[in-house]
């Protein structure tokens, strides 16, 4: 049980380290990752409400048969 708190005292000593301020810059591919993450979301919502629109124009129509469910 000893050797186990001595191991995991020194693992909690090395995750505890950071880098040094000049050993940290930001980079152009994660600027890359993040401009093409936000273009998918704006594609995704854009087609998330062109499904709405059209669910809501076919529910108008009375494509899905709502005179079925009871009230």
């Amino acid at each position: 049980m000893n050797a186990l708190a001595i191991l995991l005292t020194n693992l909690a000593i090395l995750a505890d380290e950071t880098p040094a301020a000049k050993d940290v810059k930001a980079g152009w591919g994660a600027f890359a990752v993040f401009l093409l993450l936000a273009v998918a979301v704006a594609l995704l919502g854009w087609s998330l409400t062109r499904h709405l629109r059209r669910a809501r124009t076919n529910a108008d129509a009375g494509m899905f048969g709502d005179d079925d469910i009871p009230k």
